[in-house]
């Protein structure tokens, strides 16, 4: 590294929670001229796949990026064409450049997400022409449950599935879902009481708006359903979550007939753009909700220096890793865990929402653009000798 650049004093990415082997070696070059920065890269970054980082003048992590081919990508970055691209941009911000060398580009792609999701580098998701920030479709927050949007999706949720693309569009389905479902959406201040409660005095609760008034909401705020009426309600909104469920279009479409019908132009045309959201919604749900119910296998990964990897996809999410065992013996030791995959895979009822639950938008896109893949693909009870021989192979 250039000696006359100081920024932070320790480098590095931390821990990777989809690597089975030893830690992966970090480089890291720098300097304070574009074209020296430049040089470095061209003398020590490997034409491999991996993950790279780009760190301003204050040792910050300010943009994460992936590619089958390190070099070439951050080479890219220097061409005088993209200088007004987003990667000129970039590389004018940056002082420094590290990057972490991944086994293979599905490897890489599952390190980018976890990083960006650590660290969110602020190129990466602002100051970014037509970057969009990606939010995740909840159910949940109870005492009362009801759809809500969020970056990072919170535990305890009856339903998360995404991530989905553009706020607006996003917000506009959310509070289309609450009205047709007739679920409230108000802050978690609001106190609630359900009919069944009792009280020692005679109280009438009045509703905190007036959705209770105009038919949208059940009322929980205002002891207009009881718990097990307002519980039935979100049964059938988990329903849509999976993918189930197309009741909030068949609404929607009825409204915007009827207000055309009615010559109620303004209305109808209000109707379409949340027909056009609840849409898009619903065409995502139902390819995750198929990627679900039928991807749970292992995908076995080579490794271009050897690190190949058994990956356990559960209801489209990646559960699990280890190392390809490459002899008798190392599948002899791996049996106990393939054991656990084996009792994993075999719970239908089990819809996902594991440890990695952000996994499935890359699961459901790596095998949709490479189909070839599903022929590495294998059951876990089918571990045995002719799958980890057959995982050596190119």
């Amino acid at each position: 590294m250039d000696a006359k650049w100081h920024g932070q004093k320790e480098f590095g990415f931390g821990a990777d929670p989809f690597n089975p082997f030893a830690a992966r070696n970090v480089e890291v070059v720098g300097a304070l001229k574009t074209n020296d920065l430049r040089d470095h890269v061209m003398q020590s970054c490997p034409r491999v796949p991996g993950v790279y980082g780009m760190l301003d003048r204050k040792g910050q992590l300010i943009y994460v990026g992936k590619s089958k081919s390190l070099r070439s990508r951050l080479l890219s970055y220097f061409a005088d064409s993209n200088s007004d691209e987003k990667g000129g941009r970039i590389i004018q911000n940056a002082r420094a450049i590290q990057w972490e060398t991944q086994p293979s580009e599905f490897a890489s792609l599952l390190r980018e997400q976890q990083l960006i999701r650590l660290y969110s580098p602020r190129w990466n998701v602002q100051g970014v022409p037509k970057r969009q920030r990606p939010v995740y479709l909840c159910l949940g927050r109870q005492p009362a449950a009801y759809f809500f949007l969020a970056a990072i999706p919170p535990e305890n949720c009856v339903a998360i599935e995404g991530p989905f693309y553009g706020a607006s569009r996003m917000r506009n389905a959310v509070d289309a879902l609450n009205k047709v479902f007739k679920l409230r959406d108000c802050s978690q201040k609001q106190t609630f009481y359900f009919a069944e409660q009792l009280s020692l005095f005679e109280i009438d609760h009045r509703p905190g708006c007036l959705r209770l008034e105009v038919g949208t909401c059940l009322g929980p705020c205002a002891a207009a359903c009881t718990r097990n009426d307002y519980d039935q309600i979100v049964n059938a909104a988990e329903s849509y979550v999976d993918g189930f469920n197309d009741e909030p279009l068949t609404v929607i479409r009825e409204q915007m007939e009827n207000a055309a019908a009615n010559r109620q132009y303004e209305l109808a045309s209000r109707a379409l753009l949340t027909q056009k959201s609840l849409e898009y919604v619903h065409r995502k749900l139902k390819r995750l909700a198929k990627v679900r119910r039928e991807f749970t296998f292992i995908y076995a990964v080579n490794g271009y220096d050897g690190c190949n990897t058994w990956y356990l996809i559960h209801c489209g999410e990646v559960a699990a890793v280890m190392a390809a065992p490459k002899n008798p013996q190392e599948y002899a030791a791996a049996k106990s865990t393939l054991s656990h995959w084996q009792a994993l895979a075999s719970n239908r009822l089990d819809r996902g929402h594991g440890a990695y639950p952000h996994t499935l938008q890359i699961v459901s896109q790596w095998f949709r653009k490479h189909k070839d893949q599903m022929q590495r693909t294998f059951a876990p009870e089918q571990a045995g000798r002719k799958y980890y021989r057959k995982s050596l192979t190119a």
